[in-house]
Formats: structure tokens, sequence, C-alpha cells
């Protein structure tokens, strides 16, 4: 087992650490609360019903970031408790659109996540532990809502100098198909913003190949893919990484059981599979606990763990010598780096 992590697909309201949630109560003067009263709040069952349930989950944490503080303090937070599990590097991403209830404007609540970014650089010691971190805006499927995505694109080019590195598109997909956002994408493509995309969870083969076309660097999720052969060749072909959430998908009933993930002929295949904890709060998990989930019920081997996370270092939106540090870091072993 490795002790060493990546996480490219987490998302902020639905990693939020009981910690963050007690400070936000205190300092809203909402009545205390023990983590075994805010569990059923925060997180599904392991027997979760399906993807309603799950999004239900989403509701308490998004009612508590909506200040400048909040924000700010929750990616602090979280940062700091990725950085206990042993991660060295992380992407987490966030809508600045839903945080507009209090009346911040989407601008103030990517200041407030940068902040807390830089609150947390600030106080760790730059060394060989060290966790470095982007930040990844999230455009919302929706209806109405054309001028809030296009804002979310113009914010990621406006905050690139400062931590923010892509763009995704978030929601329900099988409501809002992929398709019917090619303006937002080709728009994005003009400030030549990177992106990853949704798509092959919730609906099928069909958004995969719609974020292909879009020019998607990685996918979110993505492993209905295995539904199409043509599709699975293309993705190899494309080396387009996908960010496969298994704990997420058995809870979101894409799976009904780990011994069904298809990440092993996913790999056979020469997809560019990483591992991620899509909502650690909400599916209760990290990145151990995929890892060890997926040993358990696929027999996964050290050496296909090793591919996924070589596959992490070559798909990060973070930029070539973030690359460089994370590959000396992980395969400073000689002859380890690039062996299958």
């Amino acid at each position: 087992m490795m002790q060493k992590w990546i996480d490219l697909h987490i998302h902020l309201d639905g990693s939020l650490p009981y910690e963050a949630v007690h400070k936000i109560m205190k300092l809203e003067n909402m009545p205390e609360q023990t983590d075994r009263d805010l569990m059923p709040l925060l997180s599904v069952p392991e027997n979760c019903k399906d993807l309603n349930e799950y999004l239900a989950k989403f509701d308490f944490p998004l009612s508590l970031m909506q200040t400048r503080e909040s924000i700010r303090l929750s990616m602090y937070e979280l940062l700091k408790l990725q950085k206990q599990q042993g991660l060295l590097y992380t992407e987490i991403r966030f809508a600045p659109q839903s945080h507009r209830k209090k009346g911040l404007c989407m601008e103030d609540a990517v200041q407030a996540a940068v902040a807390g970014m830089e609150d947390f650089l600030s106080e760790q010691e730059e060394n060989d532990t060290a966790l470095h971190a982007g930040i990844i805006l999230c455009a919302m499927r929706g209806a109405g809502n054309e001028a809030e995505n296009r804002e979310t694109a113009d914010l990621v080019n406006k905050y690139r100098d400062k931590g923010v590195v892509a763009l995704d598109l978030a929601g329900a997909e099988a409501l809002f198909k992929t398709e019917s956002f090619a303006p937002l994408f080709s728009y994005a493509r003009s400030l030549d913003i990177p992106f990853t995309i949704h798509a092959g969870e919730a609906d099928g083969p069909d958004s995969i190949r719609a974020a292909v076309r879009f020019g998607a660097g990685r996918i979110g999720h993505g492993v209905r893919c295995m539904e199409e052969e043509a599709l699975v060749e293309e993705l190899a072909d494309r080396n387009i990484a996908l960010e496969c959430c298994p704990t997420s998908n058995l809870h979101t009933k894409v799976f009904t059981d780990m011994r069904e993930y298809p990440i092993r002929r996913m790999l056979e295949r020469g997809l560019k599979v990483t591992v991620n904890t899509d909502n650690m709060t909400v599916s209760g998990t990290t990145e151990r606990d995929e890892f060890q989930k997926l040993e358990k019920a696929l027999a996964l081997t050290a050496a296909e763990e090793q591919q996924m996370l070589r596959n992490s270092v070559e798909s990060i939106f973070g930029g070539e010598e973030e690359k460089a540090r994370l590959r000396s870091l992980f395969f400073r072993e000689a002859g380890t780096y690039g062996k299958k």
C-alpha cells in the first residue's frame, strides 16, 4: 500500500471537514452539535439508496458556506486534512454560483477560496511532504444560468496566476445534456482555459463523446465509457485522463458492488485511469480508503496502483514544474518511473 497520494477530483462542499463545520457553526452562533449529530446531515449511509439521497447531503454544507469567512475556512481546513492524510497534490473544485445566498458575488467566493488556500500554503513548511494545490471552478448544468457559467470561465481566466487551474462542468448529467454546453466550452477554448467535464456517470457514453469533442483534457468519472468499444479506443488514443471515484459511484448506484467496478479492465485497455475521492465527507472516504477497497474487491496489484499514480501525476492541471516535482517525489527510486 502506498503512503502518499494525489486527488484530482474532490468537491469542496462534499468534502467539508467536521472541524470546519464546527468552526463555521460557532461563527454563525448555531447550536453546538457533535460529529455524531452532524453525520446524518453530511454523510450518506453505506447502503445509500440512490442519487437523490446522495445529493441531499450537499444542502447542509452549502448552507454553511455562504460568507467569505466560511469559504476561506472551509478551503483551509480541507487542505489541512488532506495534508494529514498524506496527500502531496490536490485539485479542489467548487461552483462559485452556489455561494451567493447571503450576498456574495461569484468573484467574492473565488477570492475567499484562493485566500483559504494561501492561508494553508503560507503556514506549511516547504519540504518533500509539502502539499501543493490548485482550484477548479465548476460551471453548473441547469437552465437559465448561461451568464453565470460564462462568468465562471472568465474567473478561471482571471485567477489562473493565483491558483485556479481549470474549469469544470458539474450537475445533473441526465437532465442537462453535455452537448448543450458546446458554446461554453467553445468560449473556454478561445481563452485557452484547460477543462474537465463531469460525464459518463449519471449519463452514458454520449456525454463522454461530447466532452471529448469539446476538447476536455480530463473526464470526471467517465466509467461508462466501457459500454462502447469505439469510445474506449478513442479515449485511449487521445490519452484523456478519467477521474474515477469508486465509492461515490457505488453510493450513486452507477454500480452496486465494488467487485463490478471496471477499473482493471480500463487499465488493461490502456485508459488513463486515476483514483479520486469525489466527496470525502458525503461518501465517508479518503484516498487511502479508495485504494484499499479496490485491493480488497479486485485484488488490485502494486503495479496497477503505481500505474494509476503515474496517470495522476501526468494528468494534473498544475503545470510541468509541478509534474516534475511529483515525479521526483513518487518515483525517485532508480528505474521505477515509467515502468508498467
